[in-house]
């Protein structure tokens, strides 16, 4: 696409010790993000799978995982996915996700009437700083895009550039959100520009600087 991208991850992931369910006791496992999938023992690799996103869906296909399903979307599609190919009757579904994650997909499933475990397989922990090519960027003062793909990535870079007084760094720059909460996570920021993709995806973020 003729871009020159800057790589800048805000958030450190640490695995969190969980007890989980034997997986012959499950019908299924959904994932919000792609970081639960190494958490998760090789012994669940035979169980359904349904991934929030083709992202995820790709990582747990690496990961030997036999029976993955993509809802290409958020939580509320992959809700839909889970009503549409499982049973609320049938056996409970492990929801693996980061930590404080993961609530609002279990009250979806709850309400119709799935049997959830949610568990916390992982911590996602921000970073206290900026990488130093985001930092020259930012002091940069060029033309350009800020990609955000999380609400969590999105609260971390709101607090850094703040801090690092990099505000003035944004005013020649669009941001390009996977969502609107994400994009509402900066909006007070001064951005030249605010997009938000069609679809939660990330081929969505990238049409949007794709067609400017």
């Amino acid at each position: 696409m003729g871009y020159h991208p800057v790589v800048a991850p805000l958030l450190t992931i640490h695995a969190v010790a969980a007890e989980l369910p034997a997986p012959d006791t499950v019908q299924a496992i959904l994932v919000t993000s792609r970081q639960a999938i190494p958490r998760l023992p090789h012994a669940y690799a035979h169980c359904p799978l349904l991934a929030v996103g083709d992202a995820t869906a790709g990582s747990a296909r690496a990961h030997g995982f036999t029976q993955v399903s993509s809802a290409d979307g958020d939580a509320k599609a992959l809700a839909v996915l889970a009503a549409r190919s499982l049973a609320p009757n049938g056996a409970p579904l492990l929801l693996a996700s980061g930590v404080g994650q993961g609530h609002h997909l279990e009250r979806l499933l709850t309400r119709r009437g799935f049997t959830v475990l949610r568990r916390e397989v992982y911590a996602a922990q921000p970073v206290e700083a900026l990488p130093a090519p985001a930092r020259d960027m930012l002091a940069s003062s060029h033309a350009g895009w800020v990609l955000l793909f999380s609400r969590e990535t999105a609260f971390c870079f709101h607090r850094l550039v703040r801090h690092g007084d990099l505000l003035a760094g944004l005013r020649p720059l669009r941001l390009a959100a996977i969502s609107h909460p994400v994009a509402d996570s900066v909006r007070d920021l001064p951005w030249r520009s605010i997009h938000v993709a069609m679809t939660p995806t990330e081929n969505a973020v990238l049409a949007l600087i794709d067609e400017r």
